[in-house]
């Protein structure tokens, strides 16, 4: 193997990517390096004017692959040092460092947007609204971007004197390869130029870099002819040792001090240093043909253990890489699953919100993506975040106006409460404000800065207007507690009549009724259950005197017709028709009423009174209608029967006895009937 094959390092596109700027090994290389930096920095527009702060906007994520402070530059506390440190460089006029000019861009709008959420935040704490807020014009971000514009644009121009340079360093190459190939001819005409050849070998080593594209394939060329120039150089063999021993010595020093970078811990430092040896082994003369190969493998095994360090090194940042890839796409698909049209309460949007802002503070822990994915999963995330906190502020603002529509009702329900607070109508009043009480539950939160005071102000009207009442009707309430015990003992009177039925009479019941309708008001929460435990008690007293008179006044009838059929009489006929008639009347009231009743409880619940009267006359018709059932059925089984012989005229003169006898049970049973209840 020949020194026409060293070993080149193998290119790294994504270590490049990832790995520190290193400082160059050359002033040539330092200059590329700038050139490098200035090309992407053309393409770049001024920085934008920062977003103006939203209410969350202090939980949106912060822009990513921006560069770490290094421990060694100062800390910018404040917009004016940034922009100081930023005129310094621009005044060297040297287009500073890519890394401090990222840096400084980022720690500006850091503050710049601190000092804007601080401005938002005073304003709305004096009461302004959030949409209102409009930043002012800082004159310190337009300075900024004015310096920055200047730098970016003293770096495109050294880049393109650096291009310049490039082809000139090649122009000139090229020529020292022509002149060193006709050198290399033939042997006489390389001992004849040996000095122009050895002055040509350091004009090579002192032009620096040429076009990255062509630098490969000329390093190739000039090193085909210098080796081709020394295999024709006929100089005498003390000389020609002398040179290949003292490359040979350089090239052992370069291979020492690469073996040496194997115990350096920093992998990329190992790498760059390795790079500059490389270069320097390319400008060193050849060695005795016999030892070309062994020298070359020596110093080939020593880079490989640095470049196969340096692979693994970035193949470890890839695999770490992927992780924080897959760990950030799983928390940009936790924000982007929340359905935000399902959120309905502002606690729920709380609870939201705090789980967001975990997963944001938990995106801060996570290391870069690649370069390729890294500027989309963070696209990503912030858009699933903005969807979020736009959504949020949408929610805010539609509660904002539903409250202050709650707030103009509860004033009006206010003004009301207030305007009743000296009123003396008492019932009337109440009824009102009790509605007003259920109006303002019903009404929905209002601004928490008018919440309390509008619920003092209701609250103070209404307890005036209640105080007052119950001075005012404090003698009532005790009349009305009097008269509760005296209709609870009428009504434990009336419950022992129907228990000692033999000795309970309709005077005594009728006593009681009259007595009842005597006593005045009672608490009106007490009224309808008192009223109902009164009306069952003389309901059931009323039935079972209905129900003795209609035995009686059967067995009445029955005696009259009895009577009537032994004396012969034939009137059985015309009674049988006659009740038959008032039987057919009884049902239609019947009909009538249970119609009206239908109509009744379909339609109002103010007619329950009304409908317990009409029942029990219902009631008192259906009874009527079997005691007519029954004469008639008497008086069929006394025609079926076979006729005595008894004087018509007899039975005539008895039948006006069973007329009355039918006519008397009604004027009793209308008697009977309780009286309605007057309170």
């Amino acid at each position: 193997m020949t020194e026409t094959n060293e070993l080149q390092p193998k290119p790294e596109v994504e270590a490049a990517e990832v790995q520190e700027t290193p400082a160059p090994a050359t002033e040539t290389q330092a200059v590329e390096s700038v050139q490098q930096e200035t090309v992407a920095d053309v393409a770049e527009t001024a920085p934008e004017a920062a977003p103006e702060p939203t209410e969350d906007s202090t939980a949106a994520p912060e822009a990513e692959n921006a560069p770490e402070q290094d421990p060694a530059r100062p800390v910018y506390e404040s917009k004016e040092q940034v922009v100081e440190r930023l005129k310094e460089i621009q005044d060297e006029n040297k287009g500073g460092d890519k890394n401090e000019l990222d840096l400084l861009k980022q720690v500006f709008y850091k503050l710049h947007r601190a000092a804007q959420l601080a401005a938002r935040n005073a304003f709305i704490e004096q009461g302004g609204a959030p949409e209102d807020w409009r930043a002012e014009i800082d004159g310190a971000e337009e300075n900024f971007k004015a310096i920055m514009a200047s730098i970016r644009q003293r770096r495109a121009e050294m880049a393109e004197e650096v291009e310049k340079q490039k082809a000139d360093n090649l122009q000139r190459k090229l020529a020292i390869i022509d002149q060193i190939k006709e050198m290399a001819t033939s042997p006489e005409e390389a001992n004849a130029h040996f000095d122009e050849f050895k002055k040509l070998q350091a004009e090579w080593r002192e032009l620096g870099a040429v076009p990255a594209e062509k630098a490969t394939e000329t390093w190739k060329n000039y090193q085909l002819y210098v080796e081709q120039f020394y295999d024709l150089l006929k100089l005498n063999s003390e000389a020609r040792e002398y040179d290949f021993k003292k490359n040979l010595t350089a090239k052992e020093h370069l291979i020492e001090l690469a073996e040496k970078l194997a115990d350096e811990e920093d992998v990329i430092v190992a790498f760059n240093k390795l790079q500059g040896l490389h270069a320097e082994y390319k400008e060193i003369g050849p060695v005795a043909k016999e030892l070309r190969d062994s020298i070359w493998d020596r110093f080939k095994a020593a880079s490989t253990v640095i470049n196969k360090r340096h692979q693994e090194h970035f193949e470890a940042i890839k695999a770490r890489e992927e992780e924080n890839l897959q760990k950030k796409t799983a928390l940009c698909e936790r924000v982007e699953e929340i359905k935000v049209e399902d959120i309905k309460t502002y606690n729920d949007w709380e609870e939201k919100t705090k789980e967001v802002i975990a997963l944001q503070a938990e995106w801060k822990t996570i290391g870069y993506a690649s370069h390729k994915q890294n500027t989309i999963i963070f696209e990503r995330f912030r858009a699933a975040c903005d969807q979020f906190f736009s959504a949020k502020a949408e929610y805010y603002r539609s509660v904002k106006d539903e409250q202050n529509e709650n707030l103009e009702q509860k004033r009006r329900l206010v003004e009301e409460a207030e305007a009743l607070q000296e009123s003396t109508e008492w019932r009337k009043t109440t009824d009102k404000l009790i509605e007003l009480q259920k109006q303002w539950k019903n009404i929905g939160a209002v601004p928490r800065k008018y919440s309390e005071q509008l619920w003092k102000r209701f609250t103070t009207a209404c307890d005036k207007f209640f105080e007052a009442k119950n001075e005012a009707t404090a003698g009532q309430r005790a009349e009305e507690k009097e008269n509760l015990e005296a209709k609870k003992g009428i009504i434990e009177q009336l419950k022992a009549l129907a228990e000692d039925a033999a000795g309970a009479t309709i005077d005594k019941v009728r006593e009681l009724q009259a007595q009842w309708n005597e006593v005045g008001h009672v608490p009106f929460r007490d009224k309808d259950r008192l009223y109902k435990e009164y009306r069952a008690a003389a309901d059931e007293l009323y039935k079972q005197f209905g129900a003795s008179q209609t035995r009686r006044r059967l067995e009445g009838f029955q005696k009259s017709v009895r009577q009537a059929v032994a004396k012969g009489e034939s009137t059985l006929s015309r009674e049988r028709e006659r009740l038959l008639r008032i039987f057919e009347s009884r049902k239609a009231e019947i009909q009538t009423y249970e119609n009206n009743l239908n109509f009744l409880n379909a339609k109002s619940k103010s007619g329950n009174t009304l409908v317990a009267e009409m029942n029990r006359k219902v009631e008192k018709l259906r009874e009527e209608l079997e005691l007519l059932a029954s004469k008639i059925k008497t008086i069929e089984a006394e025609m079926r029967a076979p006729k005595p012989e008894a004087p018509v005229a007899e039975a005539a003169e008895e039948a006006p006895k069973a007329e009355e006898a039918e006519e008397a049970p009604k004027a009793e049973a209308a008697e009977e009937a309780p009286k309605a209840e007057t309170e």
